[in-house]
């Protein structure tokens, strides 16, 4: 028999052009087997029936004219699709093996097996239709999966039932979605080496690993999702794993732990080998694993690489299913399959979500995709009550498998209890652009009936569901209208958790990343209540901090891996292009609102003028507090690797300031110009001005920070309503100003931009700034495009 008459066929001989043999995922395997086996890259062994194999079996039992004629029924509306398919799924599993094709199954087992070293062989046996892992249709779950199938009579009814997959509800449906012939499409099936990721508490384990950000397509970092016991509980969304980023052009970098995201998933249940006729069950997992982490970080970054191999040969994001065998401790790649959402994304432009009026915050959890809509709640618990539907409902349910599809179509947004990123539910709320939110825990305990809400996905990592309908602004830019410019334009930014979204804007780095926000937004806890945890008096507060820092027995480190994780994001966005981030600059006001810092913060009548910026740095009240800012950056630059990052020291009024700064920072292991470091000040006292060559001696730059001083050039409260038409950044005593800090700085060969939106707002601020040779601007993402038109006109105006 010739190999392409063939009924089995081993993985390792097939290709990435053998899907209309063996289908997606069985030709994916194949190609890693025979190409990436020498990048390391470690794939279970086994072996798949072929596409003949499949219309064998179906002319052996004559299922062509029974399948064609139920499914003409359908098409007809004389049959319903759960009688279609429940009667197609019996009469294939009525179905006997042609002994042909049976004796090839049960060689080609028995060769699996003495490979392996097991009599028995445990192993994984999957379906792997001829359209399915397509780059324009995933096909997610769409047939089934048996685990742990164990010896010849028990693998033959897996393949069989692998075989009735085809005709699920949701595949016949999904098919007739997708527009493809279901007489055309034939079913392969796998069958792998098992990968016992169930064995051993705290040890095995498994997950999904996209090349990409899922959700912004930012193609820098690799996101992986982890769970203990098989992978089907990540994949269905029936638990919430751990997630890890990892920012991929740093992985080949030596020394280095480029790992910018680590959040612990709860982790409530695993699934295992069952006992007797189940091959599976769920059990609860123990505290120990629900408070550990999955993957160490060397883990986490063999994943990572793995994900650039297999990108790299494929040439297009992937969606990648990975486990660890809890017996040897050794990671597997177990698919591979092309991303299907954001690779069709690239040309749109960038969508942008306000809200007006918005209610109190019900819940919150993961944000799949960016929009916000407002709608009714209609909360399901399963996908059988779907005649309960409303169309355009906010649908709320505990999860979604693939026989949710139905529903999410006619939906307007999806709220689930559980489920991560690479969960069921994200994958086709991606695909169908259904804005959704996964993993809230308590939506269908919070959200009621018939309720009006507005789900909102656009305010980055986290979405949340909010009381009532509020008013939503959408806002579109397109990053081919930036034109190219001298003046570099930089970027504002504050949330690591939006960061990643404005991937694709043309920017040349962040000019500002604000540290304050970061530590309010994941940090939360004034630094020196944890740099003096045990000196503070038992109190709710100090009962909070524990609650929080549980995990750290040192609670500054807390705050350090933190701060250094959010803010790793931004260094990313940014990279290679520098990063600039200002070290915290609130006010005393605004520190004693973080938990446990009203104890550490003076009240003071001006807080705006008062004590704030450099001069908190080297004060005993702070010093403790800098010294955990300064190892958080210390740890971004050093061990993680983001050299591009630029340390800034705001409201810096004196020379003297500026020496004790720069010392204290030293102490703490920021010496300027070592390892590449820079450090700026921002230009926004008058004697920044004034002394600016001065100044030029300690610090490789400038950062004007108009808003401040305008209001000390001016002698006005920016924030008073009485006095807003005499606060003018372009008034020509601010003018001068600028255009005398840039003159100095250039004169003393420091660099020099401004961050505000001055000149996003006005474009004859822009004109002047490039009149006076200024070297960057740092605006807003969503004024980007409009600033970037403003400089290139001015410049070639």
């Amino acid at each position: 028999m010739r190999e392409t008459d063939a009924y089995v066929v081993e993985l390792q001989t097939l290709s990435r052009g053998d899907v209309p043999r063996v289908g997606g995922k069985n030709a994916s395997l194949g190609e890693m087997l025979r190409n990436l086996g020498g990048a390391g890259v470690a794939v279970p062994p086994g072996f798949a029936t072929t596409a003949r194999a499949w219309r064998a079996f179906v002319e052996a039992n004559a299922l062509g004219p029974r399948i064609a004629a139920a499914l003409a029924d359908l098409a007809a509306g004389r049959a319903s699709l759960a009688e279609t398919g429940a009667g197609l799924r019996a009469a294939v599993l009525a179905g006997d093996w042609p002994e042909a094709i049976a004796a090839d199954i049960r060689a080609a087992y028995r060769a699996l097996a003495d490979r392996i070293g097991q009599a028995d062989a445990e192993v994984a046996v999957r379906s792997s239709a001829t359209a399915e892992d397509l780059p324009e249709a995933s096909f997610a779950g769409q047939q089934e999966s048996y685990l742990n199938i164990a010896g010849e009579a028990a693998l033959l009814e897996a393949c069989r039932r692998c075989y009735a997959s085809l005709f699920t509800d949701r595949a016949i449906s999904y098919r007739i979605a997708q527009g493809f012939d279901h007489q055309a499409v034939a079913l392969s099936v796998g069958v792998q080496a098992m990968v016992r990721s169930d064995l051993g508490e705290g040890r095995g384990a498994s997950g999904v690993m996209f090349s990409i950000d899922p959700e912004t397509g930012f193609d820098k970092v690799a996101v992986i999702n982890a769970a203990w016991g098989f992978g089907e509980t990540v994949v269905q969304g029936q638990v919430d794993p751990d997630e890890y980023q990892v920012f991929k052009p740093l992985l080949a970098q030596p020394g280095v732990v480029p790992i910018v995201e680590a959040a612990r998933g709860t982790k409530e249940i695993k699934l295992i080998a069952g006992d007797g006729a189940e091959a599976t069950q769920l059990v609860p997992t123990s505290m120990a694993e629900r408070a550990a982490m999955v993957l160490s970080p060397a883990e986490a970054m063999q994943l990572g690489r793995w994900a650039c191999v297999i990108e790299a040969h494929y040439g297009c994001a992937m969606d990648i299913e990975w486990a660890r065998d809890g017996r040897s401790g050794a990671l597997f790649i177990l698919q591979a399959r092309p991303e299907t959402v954001q690779s069709r994304k690239a040309a749109e432009g960038l969508h942008s979500y306000s809200l007006t009026g918005k209610g109190r915050k019900l819940v919150s959890g993961l944000a799949i995709g960016d929009a916000a809509v407002a709608g009714t709640v209609c909360r399901l618990e399963s996908a059988r009550d779907i005649a309960r539907f409303v169309d355009g409902a906010v649908l709320v349910t505990e999860t979604t498998d693939p026989d949710w599809v139905p529903i999410m179509k006619r939906a307007a947004a999806l709220v689930t209890d559980r489920g991560g990123r690479t969960s069921h539910a994200a994958i086709v709320s991606r695909e169908l652009g259904l804005p959704a939110i996964v993993g809230t825990h308590q939506a269908t305990a919070v959200l009621r009936d018939g309720q009006q809400v507005t789900v909102s996905c656009g305010e980055g990592d986290l979405g949340f569901v909010y009381d009532g309908i509020a008013q939503i602004a959408e806002q579109t830019l397109d990053p081919s209208q930036a034109p190219a410019t001298r003046t570099r334009v930089m970027l504002n930014l504050a949330d690591p958790a939006g960061a990643f979204r404005w991937w694709r804007l043309p920017a040349d780095g962040v000019g500002l990343a604000r540290m304050e926000f970061v530590i309010t937004n994941h940090v939360r806890i004034h630094p020196m209540a944890l740099a003096r945890f045990d000196q503070l008096p038992d109190s709710p507060e100090k009962a909070e901090i524990a609650a929080i820092t549980a995990d750290f027995a040192d609670k500054t480190e807390y705050f350090v891996e933190r701060l250094s994780r959010g803010l790793a994001r931004i260094a990313a966005l940014a990279h290679p292009n520098p990063a600039i981030i200002r070290m915290s600059d609130f006010k005393t006001n605004e520190y004693a609102g973080l938990i446990g810092g009203a104890a550490f913060e003076p009240a003071e009548e001006n807080p705006m003028i008062g004590f704030r910026g450099a001069s908190r740095y080297y004060s005993p009240r702070y010093r403790e507090g800098f010294a955990l800012e300064c190892r958080a950056i210390k740890r971004l630059r050093d061990e993680m690797g983001f050299a591009n990052v630029i340390v800034m020291i705001p409201f810096c009024r004196t020379l003297t300031e500026a020496d004790r700064v720069l010392a204290v920072m030293a102490e703490n292991g920021l010496r300027r110009g070592e390892n590449g470091l820079e450090v700026y000040v921002m230009c926004e006292v008058p004697s920044n001005v004034i002394l600016a060559s001065e100044f030029a001696e300690r610090f490789d730059g400038f950062s004007i920070g108009s808003n401040d001083l305008t209001q000390l050039t001016l002698g006005v409260d920016r924030d008073s309503e009485d006095l807003a038409e005499v606060f003018d950044e372009q008034d020509p005593a601010v003018q001068w100003m600028v255009a005398r800090a840039i003159e100095k700085a250039q004169a003393a060969g420091a660099k020099i931009g401004l961050c505000g939106q001055g000149p996003s707002d006005h474009p004859e601020i822009a004109a002047f700034l490039v009149r006076c040779g200024i070297d960057s601007m740092s605006v807003t993402p969503d004024s980007f495009i409009r600033a970037k038109s403003a400089v290139s006109a001015a410049e070639n105006g």
